[in-house]
């Protein structure tokens, strides 16, 4: 592959930049506005997909049906409702502030910090629901780092210029939530350092985010019984019932640093703990309040941290509090309005077409010897497919919301769903997904060995049923592939057919990845980044799903030709095109640097190109000469599957 020529001004021909060519009517029709770093085809998928929520929210404010849709009607009046949030004003948390007050000594602290988690507002740590890795079937609660606002441990201790500049502007914000909830003007100062000092205490017994990454560093099993012996001051079992857990057995993979928690809460003063979680309560609550403390938020998080330069509009703000407080109630409810049967049925049959193709292709695949041709032909056999929506029914009896609080309404729906994610712990929950619904993926599950669709992603460009047969295997078909890929692949080879967290490669399948993975980045790595000068595509930063979209789109192509093994050129042309629909883009320059640095995937146009130039069938469809840029020589061509 080498860089398209085209002619400028027109659009380029099928063998030089197919990308270029499927795409000339969008790029043409969706410049770049002024200060927008990015647009894309999959980008308005997630656009639409927002519209849809806000106008069934909109319905369900004006004529509800059913107590899920009173529930949301409400909860998004109430938030849009903003002189009634400036008159609720520091109302919603008040009983929470109150509860802070409330303590006196040191054994009422750990039951504060319970009592917030109980209520969606993590303090001191993090304590949640996931898979127990020795028993993929099942989910168990975990104790993990968190309790700071920042995110980054390393924020505390770096002492380079930018990192002051940033914890200077911390402390700033710090100052204004205690003022806004209740400090004194002449204790703002000292205040903010003791929290600034506790954070940075539990910054200091926390582990780097890197070391987390690797899910194994996250896990440490161990009985609950015998917690309050081991931490006597936070209180553990309590905890624990508090949120409503009765399972035996927690990960706590840092015990060193819940000792120096528990050390901390016996040592340091009521006060100074008062200080802190009443700045927690503030700062988690502050997006949901008065427009004081929404411009103090986001001029610290959104304009230091994230780099925005305004707010987003009103009606994104209260979609994403109901996405993150009761993100599975809206969820149920769009897929009732938005999914329809017959995408559902579309959608099954394609995926069950590629799984075939999957088979047939690892029954003959060399790269994979008996024992582990064995594993992968199991794990594709017992894969789980899940479309549309989660099939577990939650508990929808919320205490009714109304329209005179948002404030009180997020804290309502986020106690609900954190009741909701406990009730999973010690079960054997599996029909959870890690993804909304409403929100556009899809993606393979690598726990439960599972295929998720969400019902916002059956929509175009990824899946439009006023396109033909061919288009869909190129578009839909090829995205099911990439995703099945992982199933077996250098990711999935650590969990094998029976959900056991193991690798089943032996060294002829990770020799023949290697072989495989060098090829595929040395060949994206001679590609140029689009709207950057002397920039190359990192193959070995997307290799991985520069891999995954060779296989998906060899699988949907094996796929399309076996279900028209007589399709006219016509038909194949539309193949190519609905591959090549789902990745139109448009990047700035300071968009593409970002990406280029940082992203796992090619940019669109090499997501489009790169694995149409190495399958030879595009070049014989669109009489490419051999050696052009979108038809690669035998030597140069990389074949995935067999």
């Amino acid at each position: 592959m080498a860089a398209p020529a085209g002619a400028q001004g027109k659009p380029p021909v099928a063998c030089a930049d197919f990308y270029g060519n499927a795409n000339a009517t969008w790029l043409q029709t969706h410049p770049l506005a002024a200060g927008q770093g990015s647009v894309s085809a999959m980008g308005e998928l997630g656009g639409r997909a927002r519209q849809q929520q806000i106008d069934l929210l909109q319905a369900a404010m004006q004529s509800p049906q059913g107590n899920v849709q009173k529930l949301l009607g409400d909860f998004w009046a109430s938030g849009l409702d903003e002189a009634a949030v400036e008159r609720d004003g520091s109302k919603p948390i008040a009983p929470l502030l109150d509860r802070i007050n409330a303590i006196r000594r040191s054994k009422d602290i750990a039951p504060a910090i319970a009592a917030l988690h109980q209520v969606g507002i993590p303090v001191v740590f993090n304590f949640g629901a996931d898979v127990d890795l020795s028993d993929l079937d099942r989910h168990i609660g975990y104790f993990s780092q968190g309790g700071t606002g920042l995110v980054d441990p390393a924020w505390y201790s770096r002492d380079d210029e930018d990192t002051r500049t940033v914890r200077t502007q911390y402390g700033k914000y710090v100052e204004q939530i205690l003022a806004l909830t209740g400090t004194p003007a002449n204790k703002l100062e000292a205040e903010a350092q003791q929290v600034i000092d506790l954070e940075t205490r539990i910054a200091r017994a926390s582990r780097p985010l890197q070391d987390l990454r690797n899910p194994r560093n996250n896990y440490a099993p161990v009985t609950v019984d015998g917690l309050d012996r081991q931490y006597r001051n936070l209180k553990l079992n309590e905890f624990l019932q508090v949120q409503g857990v009765s399972d035996d057995t927690v990960s706590i993979a840092n015990p060193a640093l819940f000792a120096e928690l528990d050390k901390l809460v016996d040592s340091l003063k009521p006060a100074q703990w008062k200080t802190y979680l009443q700045w927690r309560v503030g700062d988690a609550m502050a997006p949901y309040l008065t427009k004081s403390f929404r411009d103090a938020s986001f001029d610290f998080r959104g304009r230091v941290l994230e780099g925005r330069s305004a707010p987003a509009p009103r009606e994104q703000q209260v979609l994403d509090a109901i996405n993150l407080a009761a993100g599975p109630m809206l969820g149920r409810e769009y897929a009732a309005r938005y999914l329809g049967a017959d995408n559902r049925a579309r959608a099954e049959g394609i995926v069950t077409q590629v799984k075939a193709t999957m088979r047939s292709a690892l029954e003959r695949n060399p790269r994979f010897g008996d024992q582990a041709k064995a594993v992968a032909l199991a794990k594709l056999d017992n894969l789980k497919v899940a479309i549309g929506t989660p099939s577990r029914e939650l508990d929808y009896n919320v205490q009714p919301m109304g329209r005179g609080s948002f404030g009180g309404n997020m804290l309502i729906a986020s106690t609900w769903r954190h009741a909701s994610e406990m009730s999973r712990i010690g079960t054997a929950d599996n029909r959870r997904w890690g993804m909304l619904p409403q929100t556009p993926a899809l993606a393979y599950d690598i726990a439960q060995n599972r295929l998720v669709i969400t019902a916002a992603m059956l929509q175009p460009p990824a899946f439009d049923l006023g396109k033909d047969d061919a288009w869909l295997y190129g578009s839909f078909g090829a995205l099911v592939g990439h995703e099945l890929s992982h199933a077996v692949d250098n990711r999935g080879r650590l969990v094998d057919d029976k959900l056991e967290v193991r690798d089943w490669w032996t060294a002829h399948e990770t020799n023949g990845w290697q072989a495989l993975a060098n090829r595929v980045a040395a060949q994206y790595s001679t590609l140029p980044y689009p709207s950057l000068q002397g920039v190359k595509v990192n193959g070995q930063q997307t290799v991985d799903k520069n891999i995954a979209d060779l296989t998906g789109m060899e699988l949907a192509w094996a796929t399309f030709s076996a279900a028209q093994p007589n399709a006219n050129r016509q038909t194949k042309e539309s193949f190519f095109q609905g591959w090549a629909s789902l990745w139109a883009q448009q990047l700035s320059a300071e968009a593409a640097t970002e990406q280029a640095s940082t992203s796992v995937h090619a940019p669109g146009q090499w997501r489009t190109n790169g694995p149409l130039a190495n399958l030879d069938a595009f070049g014989a469809t669109y009489g490419c000469r051999v050696g052009a840029v979108m038809r690669n020589t035998p030597d140069n061509r990389i074949t995935v599957l067999p």
